[in-house]
């Protein structure tokens, strides 16, 4: 049986986590989603995943899938993409300037997928929780168009990246690639993945167990937090002058 979690009950201890399906960790009410919940959650690893009309399903996987920000490795390929758009006039890398449109461009269907795990509830949640200044996003815009982003969690000097999209080629790699270096300068160490994915592995994303990438959590969630402030309303074409 999956526990069922009243609302405020505290999480199961994250070993208790099913082997099968991997990670899942507890159940509740999608209307327990909220800052608080979600806050507790993340502060020790966990995080929701569930399709419309689901219980909120929270999951703590072994092994997790992390991307060491040191570890970021960039094909040779998309590293001429990256330098021409350091220096292009017309696109614009911008943090936190459209937190609810990075989410709704990632819930959009994709080819595939028969429907998303972003739900209005999980829309709602996220954006509450970037209204308190512990979600993120980065976009990349062409002109008045938003055609790529990444968003996530950022809890003390942890990431916790969710979803990106892409509308134009290379997009989200883009954003994902300034996210990282922007993280990195704020000696973020380690992002996490949630699940093992081709593509991330693709960037330095690997896995590893449970029991290590919880301590490094609840080391990095107590030490100071990002000042994301000073990086909204401007360009961070910059951060990819160097890649």
């Amino acid at each position: 049986m999956i526990p069922w979690l009243p609302p405020g009950a505290p999480f199961p201890p994250v070993a208790r986590a099913r082997k099968r399906p991997n990670g899942l960790l507890a159940a509740s009410s999608p209307h327990d989603l909220t800052v608080e919940r979600l806050i507790q959650a993340y502060r020790v690893g966990i995080f929701p995943w569930y399709s419309e009309g689901e219980p909120a399903l929270w999951w703590s996987p072994d092994p997790r899938m992390v991307l060491f920000a040191d570890e970021l490795h960039v094909a040779r390929s998309l590293r001429k993409r990256l330098r021409a758009v350091a220096v292009d006039p017309d696109l614009d890398l911008r943090a936190d300037g459209a937190f609810e449109s990075v989410m709704r461009a990632c819930a959009a269907p994709r080819q595939g997928q028969a429907g998303t795990w972003i739900t209005e509830q999980m829309i709602a949640a996220y954006c509450a929780l970037a209204a308190s200044g512990l979600a993120h996003c980065l976009e990349l815009w062409h002109g008045r168009q938003l055609v790529g982003g990444v968003y996530g969690v950022g809890l003390g000097r942890m990431f916790f990246g969710e979803s990106m999209f892409s509308r134009v080629a290379d997009a989200s790699k883009v954003a994902l690639v300034t996210l990282v270096t922007l993280l990195r300068r704020e000696g973020v160490a380690m992002i996490d993945c949630q699940q093992n994915t081709a593509h991330l592995a693709s960037f330095g994303g690997r896995e590893i167990a449970r029991a290590q990438f919880s301590a490094r959590v609840a080391e990095a969630v107590r030490m100071a937090p990002i000042e994301w402030s000073k990086y909204r309303g401007i360009r961070l074409n910059s951060l990819l002058s160097d890649r």
